[in-house]
């Protein structure tokens, strides 16, 4: 915890009050004070591993090309995707989300092999949903294995910070075990791989995606409130650019590498594991600032999927729709809205990508209108 906050404190809490409240209030707080440098990660340019995904007239780069803004108006979103396909890795960035009135906005940061395996394809996503002015932002985290899109597995979170003043670094971990997403260095979930989620658990080489997009028909509010291009043009910007894993051919599977030991050393590094003080943080977010799980959503699944771990102290929480029994009350985020954009299919050869326009396909919309 950013000890100024502690001494603005001071007045109303007495000395014990303060050691507990630095004991509840573990990494989740402090993560919110770091903007970047998580884990020490080397980063990349842009050039060393991106390739515009569409409207790239809409994405501009830093002149030292260490960091780049998507752009959303009214012409078009606009998106990236890494120039290689990876077999698990470390994907992460530092991202600022857009500011002011953002409804029906999604930004997205997320791994998929959709263009290469289209009728089952792997992905795992970050999404952030946009608001009116005012509300706080939302994001959803969710993983597909195998074309498994019937099978959705998303959470949805609100933040403990404005997503749009500061930079925050946005990491999903993927190996052959797990999969762990971060906000900065305290992990907001983890998924353990379980031998009956078969084909479930995402597990063919895919490439990074970040995008951002107009989703007026679900992203906000169910579709009603829409994208207001007089507060145009929206901008995201991504720096501190981490692509970690083994670089393979999508389709023969060959790695330019010996994946074996890539693996091995992603598996042996700081993130693949969760420390018990990041199970504290990770136990307070969830407690805190999660609102709906697929866990405990008995309605759709009245036997939780293999992978769910039923934490107690989360599930009292939840009513059987998955949602929370009592409306959530907390001071984080003060803003707007971001959106993701999922062009439905990108013609890519290897190492470069065709394609281009607006594509606002809600094939995700269940998943984030509320």
């Amino acid at each position: 915890m950013d000890y100024r906050v502690l001494s603005s404190l001071s007045k109303s809490f007495t000395p014990f009050s303060l050691l507990l409240l630095l004991y509840i209030f573990p990494a989740v707080e402090t993560a919110a004070t770091t903007t970047s440098n998580a884990f020490n990660l080397s980063t990349i340019t842009y050039e060393e591993g991106y390739s515009p995904l569409f409207s790239d007239f809409n994405i501009e780069r830093s002149p030292d090309d260490r960091s780049f803004r998507l752009l959303l108006n009214h012409f078009s979103g606009s998106g990236v995707i890494s120039t290689e396909y990876y077999n698990y890795g470390f994907f992460s960035a530092s991202i600022k989300l857009p500011a002011i009135y953002t409804a029906g906005i999604v930004v997205a940061f997320y791994t998929s092999n959709v263009d290469t395996f289209e009728k089952n394809h792997d992905e795992l996503d970050i999404e952030f949903l946009g608001n009116v002015n005012g509300q706080p932002w939302r994001f959803q985290t969710n993983l597909y294995g195998n074309g498994s899109v019937s099978r959705g597995r998303e959470e949805r979170y609100r933040m403990w910070f404005d997503p749009s003043k500061e930079f925050h670094q946005y990491s999903i971990l993927w190996t052959p075990k797990n999969i762990i997403f971060y906000i900065d260095e305290t992990p907001i979930r983890e998924v353990n791989r379980n031998p009956a989620m078969g084909g479930d658990f995402p597990s063919k080489p895919m490439s990074l995606y970040a995008t951002i997009w107009d989703a007026s028909s679900w992203a906000t509010n169910g579709g009603k409130a829409k994208v207001d291009y007089k507060y145009e043009p929206f901008a995201t910007e991504l720096k501190d650019l981490v692509l970690e894993g083994c670089i393979v051919d999508p389709i023969e599977q060959i790695s330019s590498t010996n994946c074996t030991d890539r693996i091995a050393k992603l598996l042996a590094q700081n993130y693949s594991n969760i420390t018990s003080e990041r199970r504290k943080s990770m136990k307070f977010f969830r407690e805190r600032y999660m609102y709906y799980s697929y866990c405990y959503d008995n309605l759709r699944y009245p036997v939780p999927p293999p992978e769910c771990v039923i934490a107690q102290s989360e599930r009292d929480l939840f009513k059987d729709s998955g949602r929370l029994r009592q409306k959530m009350k907390f001071g984080g985020s003060h803003s707007h809205s971001h959106r993701k954009h999922r062009p439905g299919r990108s013609s890519r050869r290897r190492n470069k990508v065709a394609g281009g326009g607006s594509s606002k396909s809600g094939r995700h919309g269940s998943a984030a209108a509320m």
